[in-house]
């Protein structure tokens, strides 16, 4: 937070030194492009990584959920149109790594928003979860579980960055 607040004081001193005889978002924008730079190069002073690191992370979260949603949407209604016989529904069990409330329920939305399998039960202390999947096949439960801990992965990197 002081790194914004920085920045932004930057940006505004840039503003108001600017020889102008009003206020122009542009040289605003300048000021903050400035300030990112300034801040960046002595944000290790503030005890943390970049405050942009965080935006970037979230980025992530969400181009690898638009990727997840795409592909097994793709493979959802490919087995709903051509293999609907081949369907072998089943529960999975996953044990998280994620300790607040918070991330678990980030965890539970990314997972049941993607189609194909949908959370069931979370155990008392939120370090399993019951997820019911679509096709219950080696494959598709290693693809699950793999994208399931790149969630997670993701999570915890905004959570602690």
């Amino acid at each position: 937070m002081a790194q914004f607040l920085l920045n932004i004081l930057i940006a505004i001193l840039w503003t108001l030194f600017g020889d102008q005889d009003r206020f122009y978002w542009s040289t605003f924008l300048r000021g903050y492009l400035i300030g990112l730079i300034i801040v960046f190069f002595i944000h290790q002073f503030f005890g943390g990584k970049f405050y942009l690191y965080k935006f970037w992370v979230i980025v992530k979260l969400f181009a690898l959920f638009n990727y997840e949603l795409i592909t097994s949407s793709l493979t959802t209604s490919r087995y709903i149109l051509f293999n609907s016989g081949d369907i072998h529904p089943g529960l999975v069990t996953y044990e998280t790594e994620l300790k607040e409330n918070w991330q678990v329920t980030i965890l539970t939305l990314l997972i049941i928003l993607t189609p194909g399998s949908v959370v069931l039960r979370i155990s008392e202390d939120n370090s399993k979860l019951l997820i019911h999947a679509l096709n219950q096949d080696s494959l598709e439960n290693q693809k699950l579980v793999k994208s399931i801990r790149n969630y997670e992965r993701l999570i915890l990197e905004v959570a602690y960055t």
